[in-house]
C-alpha cells in the first residue's frame, strides 16, 4: 500500500498561481489525480460564474479569441464537459489596410482538397485584392526555411536569434509581401512588427496557423456569453464539487517561502487585490506557476531564497512583455459588415499597433439580447482589440473610440459613419502579453524548473521533451501545457493523489500529422545538410 492510498493520509497540496487556460489546466489535472489543489488569481471571479462586465452591467470579455480547426485538446474539454455546440461555423475573415481591403481568408476547409501549401495558394487565388501574383510566390522561401527550422536544437537556436525581418530579407520575400501580409499576420498573431520577433517562433505560428493543412487557418469563435462563462464555469463546478478544488479570486500571490532543508516549498504569501490584506497558504507541496513575464519577475523579486535556486525564472521574468487594449462598442443601428472577422494594419491611427474588430452580432446573433444585458438591442455590438498597443493605451477613452469610429472602422463599412456609440468599454491590460524576441528562446522558463516543486505552464513555456504541436501565442498550447505541469509533478512523485491507484496521468492529444511532402521535405533537407555544415558549409541567413 503506497502512502497515498495508506488510511489516514493526507493528499499532496499543488497551489496554482494563474487561472488561465494553463492555470486551469494544470488544477483538472492534479484534482483529478486525487491532489488537493488551490487556484488563485488577481481576477476578482476567475471561475467565471460570475461573468465580467462593463461599468453599465453589460457583458466584456479581455479579448476576442479564436478556436482554430487544430485544437483537440480544448475540443476534447468542452466534449468532456457535455457543452454541446458552444462555438460558431468556421468563418472567414477580412485584412484592411488604409487602400481598403486587401484580402480575405476563406474557410479552407470548403475548397477541394489539395496537400499544403497547394491547397492554401489555390483556394486564396482570387482572395487577395492588391498583392500581385509575384508578391505571393516570393514567400516560397520561407516555405524551405521552415523545413529546415527543427533540424537540429541548435539550428532551432540560430533561427532564433534573429529577427523574422531579417530572415524574410534575407530569403528574398518582397517588401510588398512582408507589408501588405506578412506584418499584418504578426500584429495580430504575435502582436509586435516582424523586425522585433524570434525568427523560429515566427515560422511555428506560420506553419501551425496557416501552412501544416490546408484548412489549418480555419477558425471559429464562441457564439454567446464568454469562454469562461462556457468553459471555466462548468470545469470549476465540477473540480469544487467532485475534487475540493479550492478558488482564490481577487488574490495574488507574492512570495514563495521553502522549507528549511530549501529544496521544497513550504508556503505561499498572498494579497487580497480589493483589501490589500495578506495571508499565507501553508502546508504547500508544490506550486505551478501559470504566469506571464510580469508576473514571474515580480514574484521572484519578493522572494529571494526561491529565486537563488532558479535563476532561469529570474531570467524568464526579464523578458519584455506586450500591451493589449480592449474595446466593446454597442451602437444605435445594426452596420453590415461582410465578414464577422477582422484585421487593420498600416493605418497611421494605429501608432505601430495591429488591431481586430469583431461584429458580435453577426457572431452571437441566436444570443443577441444577452449582449445588451436588461436593455433591448438597438444595433451592432463590436469588440476591437488593439496589440503592441503602448501607444494607444495612453490616449483617453474617448480618443480611442474616436480612433475606431472615425478613422478605422469607416474603411470597412462606410455605415460606421453615420452610427452613434450609445454605450462603451475600454480596458487596458499592460504587459499583459508574452513577446517572443530574438534571442528569447533560451530565457522563456522552461516546464521543470531547478527546484523540482515549482513547474511553469503558459504557452510561452518551454515543453522540452513533452513538446507540443500547438504553437505561438495559442489557447490550445497554454492548456495542453497546464496538463503537462501537471502531470510531471505526478510523473516524478513531486505530489501524490488521496484514494487512488497511482498517480493518473492526463491524457494529452496531439495535433495531426505532418503531411507526407513535408516529412520527406524535413528529411531530404537534414540529409543534405548535415554533412555540409560539418564541412563548415551554412546557409547564408545562419552564417555565424
Amino acid at each position: 500500500m503506497t502512502e497515498a492510498t495508506t488510511p489516514g493520509s493526507k493528499p499532496s497540496h499543488v497551489v496554482v498561481i494563474g487561472a488561465g487556460w494553463a492555470g486551469w489546466g494544470a488544477a483538472k489535472t492534479l484534482c483529478e489525480a486525487g491532489v488537493r489543489v488551490t487556484l488563485m488569481d488577481g481576477l476578482a471571479d476567475p471561475t467565471g460564474i460570475k461573468p465580467l462586465t462593463s461599468h453599465s452591467g453589460k457583458p466584456f470579455e479581455a479579448g476576442t479569441r479564436g478556436f482554430w480547426k487544430d485544437y483537440p485538446n480544448i475540443n476534447a474539454l468542452t466534449s468532456e464537459l457535455g457543452l454541446g455546440s458552444i462555438f460558431t461555423e468556421f468563418t472567414t475573415s477580412a485584412f484592411w489596410s488604409p487602400e481598403g481591403l486587401e484580402a480575405t481568408a476563406p474557410v479552407f476547409g470548403d475548397a477541394p482538397f489539395l496537400p499544403s501549401p497547394l491547397g492554401q495558394a489555390f483556394a486564396t487565388l482570387n482572395n487577395f485584392k492588391r498583392l500581385p501574383v509575384q508578391d505571393r510566390l516570393s514567400i516560397a522561401g520561407l516555405l524551405y526555411a521552415m523545413l529546415d527550422l527543427n533540424r537540429s536544437d541548435r539550428v532551432y537556436r540560430n533561427y532564433d536569434a534573429i529577427d523574422a525581418l531579417t530572415l524574410f530579407r534575407q530569403l528574398r520575400i518582397s517588401d510588398r509581401m512582408i507589408d501588405e501580409f506578412l506584418r499584418p499576420i504578426l500584429l495580430v498573431g504575435l502582436f509586435k512588427p516582424p523586425e522585433e520577433l524570434s525568427a523560429a517562433v515566427t515560422m511555428e505560428l506560420l506553419y501551425y496557423y496557416a501552412l501544416a493543412h490546408q484548412d489549418s487557418f480555419d477558425v471559429r469563435w464562441i457564439k454567446s456569453k464568454s469562454i469562461a462563462e462556457h468553459v471555466f464555469a462548468p470545469l470549476s463546478k465540477r473540480l469544487c464539487s467532485e475534487h475540493q478544488l479550492q478558488v482564490l479570486g481577487g488574490t495574488l500571490a507574492t512570495r514563495l517561502n521553502l522549507s528549511d532543508d530549501i529544496h521544497k516549498i513550504r508556503s505561499v504569501e498572498t494579497c487580497s487585490v480589493t483589501t490589500a490584506n495578506v495571508g499565507v497558504i501553508e502546508d504547500v507541496d508544490a506550486v505551478v506557476l501559470a504566469v506571464g513575464a510580469k508576473g514571474m519577475g515580480a514574484l521572484m523579486a519578493q522572494s529571494p531564497q526561491c529565486a537563488a535556486l532558479v535563476p532561469e525564472l529570474v531570467r524568464a521574468g526579464t523578458l519584455g512583455s506586450i500591451d493589449v487594449v480592449s474595446i466593446r462598442l454597442w451602437l444605435d443601428r445594426y452596420v453590415p459588415v461582410a465578414d464577422p472577422a477582422n484585421v487593420f494594419s498600416r493605418f497611421t491611427a494605429l501608432k505601430g499597433a495591429g488591431a481586430t474588430f469583431f461584429m458580435l452580432d453577426q457572431l452571437q446573433r441566436d444570443a443577441e439580447q444577452a449582449l445588451w444585458a436588461d436593455q433591448s438591442p438597438q444595433g451592432s455590438v463590436v469588440a476591437s482589440d488593439f496589440y503592441n498597443a503602448s501607444a494607444i493605451a495612453d490616449l483617453s477613452d474617448e480618443e480611442i473610440v474616436a480612433c475606431l469610429m472615425q478613422d478605422l472602422l469607416p474603411m470597412a463599412q462606410p455605415g460606421f459613419r453615420s452610427a452613434q456609440v450609445v454605450d462603451q468599454e475600454v480596458r487596458r491590460y499592460r504587459g499583459s502579453v508574452s513577446l517572443f524576441s530574438p534571442g528569447s528562446f533560451s530565457q522563456r522558463p522552461p516546464l521543470e524548473t531547478s527546484l523540482a516543486s515549482v513547474v511553469c505552464a503558459g504557452d510561452w513555456v518551454r515543453m522540452g521533451e513533452k513538446e507540443h504541436g500547438a504553437k505561438g501565442l495559442c489557447q490550445e498550447r497554454a492548456y495542453v501545457c497546464g496538463l503537462e505541469a501537471g502531470n510531471s509533478l505526478l510523473r516524478r512523485g513531486i505530489v501524490r493523489g488521496f484514494g487512488l491507484p497511482g498517480n493518473r496521468l492526463h491524457p494529452v492529444i496531439p495535433i495531426r500529422s505532418d503531411e507526407p511532402q513535408v516529412l520527406l521535405g524535413r528529411a531530404l533537407n537534414k540529409l543534405v545538410m548535415d554533412p555540409l555544415e560539418a564541412c563548415g558549409i551554412r546557409w547564408p541567413w545562419l552564417a555565424a
